[in-house]
């Protein structure tokens, strides 16, 4: 049944993601799909990025002593720590658990997750034997995915999942450089002098991280999200050239569910964001959302836009800020509430949840 379905999605025959759920639900009717879709909705939905993990004492205690990849591998854990936001929250969506280069480690590149730190790979790629070793990611190389959304479809009732994968630049960010990087110097060296080896690297990068969101979806995913954390360090015109051919092909091989594009620092790149092929374009604090509206131009949702350090101020500076973003979020043809990036680990997690429960009071203007 899975790579039946996985066939479909491959194939483009799959127009939309499992409208009804095992029990009966029909997804559809879920506000946030709606949002993203640009329907009227009763409420405004509202998830947040890193809402899976990060400062819930719950997520702490079944993380303890247990390694991010090996967290990522175990579908228990996966479903567990994807379901307790729901839980505690009430939030409109779920995200998958998981991290973005889960399907780089399942290939076989040598990285691993260093507290602290993030992302750190062994052997940086930079040159075109190095891009030659990134071989293309199989369903049988992630089955802890699969099982693990498979599972969720079951637990979540009318709640949607979020899948989601890294994009290509901030994938090939860390590849090259070897990790997290503050100027990405090597990144652009490459990209501008050697654009016929970067093309190359994007383009086998994107293959992986198309298979990896057909994979989910055909799991039962009812949503991608793609994160291009980094991308914001590029101009327009270097976007266009370099990563939105590259961008535009995943976006084009997913079609029939929501689709969510969202980088950190993009506030001049929002215009190009919104040709790149995505149903909804998030935004991260930097840019009010009637002023992204505007540049994002019409025919898209956003998402969006708190700033996380705000939620470790006094409620009331949250409530208020909650409030304006709501305002300008009605400018948009559709709106999901979010963080413009994730939870931070010092966020006390009643402060989400009184956030949660004020955003679901709004009802947006027809």
């Amino acid at each position: 049944m899975f790579f039946r379905h996985l066939a479909a999605v491959r194939s483009g025959v799959m127009t939309g993601p499992r409208a009804w759920h095992p029990g009966g639900v029909n997804l559809a009717d879920s506000a946030f799909l709606r949002a993203c879709r640009r329907q009227p909705v009763p409420h405004t939905p509202v998830w947040y990025m890193r809402q899976a993990g990060r400062s819930l004492p719950e997520y702490l205690k079944v993380r303890e002593g247990v390694p991010m990849l090996t967290a990522c591998a175990t579908p228990d854990l996966i479903v567990e720590i994807t379901l307790q936001p729901v839980r505690r929250y009430g939030v409109d969506a779920a995200i998958f658990f998981s991290d973005i280069v889960v399907p780089l480690k399942a290939i076989g590149i040598d990285l691993d997750i260093k507290p602290g730190v993030g992302p750190v790979v062994a052997d940086p790629i930079r040159d075109a034997q190095g891009i030659e070793a990134l071989r293309p990611l199989e369903p049988d190389d992630v089955p802890y995915v699969t099982e693990a959304i498979q599972a969720l479809t079951g637990e979540l009732g009318g709640t949607p999942l979020i899948g989601f994968a890294g994009a290509p630049f901030t994938l090939g960010s860390y590849l090259i450089e070897g990790g997290p990087s503050k100027n990405h110097d090597r990144t652009k060296a490459m990209m501008y002098g050697a654009p016929e080896l970067w093309h190359a690297l994007m383009e086998r990068l994107s293959g992986i991280v198309l298979e990896h969101l057909r994979i989910q979806i055909a799991a039962g995913a009812s949503a991608v999200q793609l994160f291009d954390s980094w991308v914001g360090a590029v101009a327009p015109d270097d976007y266009r050239e370099f990563i939105l051919p590259h961008t535009r092909r995943i976006f084009e091989g997913v079609a029939g569910v929501p689709r969510i594009h969202f980088g950190v620092g993009t506030g001049e790149l929002l215009g190009v964001l919104g040709e790149a092929g995505a149903d909804v374009v998030g935004v991260d604090w930097r840019v009010p959302l009637d002023e992204a509206s505007r540049r994002v131009g019409p025919g898209k949702a956003l998402q969006g836009n708190l700033d996380p350090a705000l939620l470790l101020a006094p409620w009331e500076v949250v409530e208020r800020k909650a409030r304006d973003i709501l305002r300008r979020g009605e400018a948009a043809e559709g709106h999901v509430f979010n963080l413009g990036h994730g939870v931070l680990p010092a966020t006390d997690p009643d402060q989400l949840k009184r956030l949660t429960d004020l955003i679901h009071e709004h009802t947006p203007a027809t």
